[in-house]
C-alpha cells in the first residue's frame, strides 16, 4: 500500500513538473520581450519609430541592444515619421548602418510618411519597403527662425542686446537679419544638406551624383520613390515582415520581439502642433536645423 502511495506521489511530481514546464514554454512563445537577451531561440524584433525625431536615446539604444543580441536574427524597423532634428537622426542612421556592416538584416517598412529624416535613417537598411501611397523623400534641411519684431513694437517692448562677437545673436527674433548673417546660416544649411546627400548615397551604395537631382526637398510617393531607386520594393508592413521572416528562417508561429516607446510631453506637443496647428508648430520646435518634412 505504501509502495502504491509513493508511486502516485512520484507520478504527481513528474506530472506537475511537466505542466509547469509546458506553461513556461508557452509563456516564452507568447513573450513580447522586455529583455530579449533571455530568449533561448532565434526570433526577429520589430521596432517602431513614429512622430518627430527629437532625440535618439531610446531608438538607438534599443537597436544597439538587438544588434548585439545573438538571439535576434533580424529587425524590422517601422518608420512613420516626417523626420526631425539633424543630430539625433544621424545617430540613429549610424546604428542602422552598423547592422549592414555586421551582416545582420534590418528591413525598413515605411508607413504613411517616412520623409526627410524619416527617409535619411532608412537609407542604410538592408531593404526598404514602401506602400505606393507612402510620402517619402524630402531630402533637404530646414532652419525656421520665428520673428517677433513687429509684435514687440505693437505692445511697446524693446530689447537691448550687448554682445562680444558679431554673430553672437544671429537669428534673433527681435530684429531683421543682416545679409552677412543670412550667408553664414545658409553656409551651415548647405553643409548639412551635403551630409544628407552623401550619407544617403553611402546608405544606398550609389554615387552622390545619383542622389543630388532628387535632393531638392521634394517629396515622392512610394511608387515614385521605387521608380527613382530611393526604395527597394513596394509593399506594406505584412510584406516586409514576411520577407524578413523568410531571409532569417523564422516561422510565422514565432512572434516578434516588440517594445513600445512612451511618448514624452515634448514629442506629444510637437506632433500635435504639426498635425493640427502647422502654422504655429515652429514655435514649439527647439531651435536648430532639421531633416524635417513640413507640409
Amino acid at each position: 500500500m505504501k509502495l502504491k502511495t509513493h508511486k502516485w506521489i512520484v507520478i504527481g511530481i513528474f506530472a506537475g513538473a511537466a505542466f509547469f514546464g509546458l506553461i513556461f514554454i508557452l509563456a516564452l512563445l507568447g513573450f513580447s520581450a522586455a529583455d530579449s537577451t533571455a530568449l533561448p531561440f532565434k526570433r526577429i524584433a520589430v521596432v517602431r519609430l513614429e512622430g518627430i525625431i527629437t532625440d535618439s536615446d531610446w531608438h538607438a539604444g534599443l537597436l544597439r541592444e538587438h544588434l548585439s543580441n545573438r538571439n535576434i536574427a533580424g529587425v524590422l524597423l517601422r518608420v512613420d515619421s516626417p523626420g526631425g532634428a539633424v543630430a539625433p537622426s544621424q545617430e540613429i542612421y549610424n546604428v542602422i548602418a552598423a547592422y549592414k556592416a555586421a551582416g545582420k538584416p534590418l528591413i525598413v517598412s515605411m508607413g504613411n510618411v517616412a520623409a526627410s529624416g524619416g527617409y535619411y535613417i532608412a537609407s542604410p537598411a538592408y531593404k526598404i519597403f514602401a506602400s505606393p501611397g507612402t510620402l517619402t523623400g524630402s531630402i533637404g534641411v530646414i532652419f525656421t527662425l520665428p520673428k517677433y519684431q513687429e509684435l514687440a513694437k505693437k505692445i511697446g517692448i524693446d530689447f537691448r542686446v550687448l554682445k562680444a562677437g558679431e554673430m553672437k545673436d544671429v537669428g534673433s527674433p527681435y530684429r531683421e537679419m543682416t545679409e552677412n548673417e543670412k550667408m553664414s546660416l545658409q553656409s551651415l544649411l548647405d553643409d548639412v544638406h551635403e551630409q544628407f546627400i552623401s550619407d544617403v548615397a553611402a546608405g544606398r551604395s550609389v554615387d552622390a551624383e545619383d542622389i543630388r537631382p532628387l535632393a531638392d526637398g521634394r517629396i515622392f510617393t512610394g511608387r515614385q520613390a521605387f521608380e527613382s531607386g530611393l526604395v527597394d520594393s513596394l509593399g506594406g508592413y505584412a510584406e516586409a515582415l514576411n520577407y524578413l521572416r523568410q531571409i532569417c528562417g523564422i516561422p510565422e508561429s514565432v512572434r516578434p520581439v516588440t517594445r513600445r516607446q512612451h511618448t514624452g510631453w515634448r514629442e506629444f506637443f510637437l506632433e500635435s502642433a504639426q498635425k493640427y496647428l502647422p502654422g504655429v508648430e515652429p514655435f514649439f520646435r527647439p531651435a536648430g536645423m532639421y531633416y524635417l518634412f513640413v507640409p
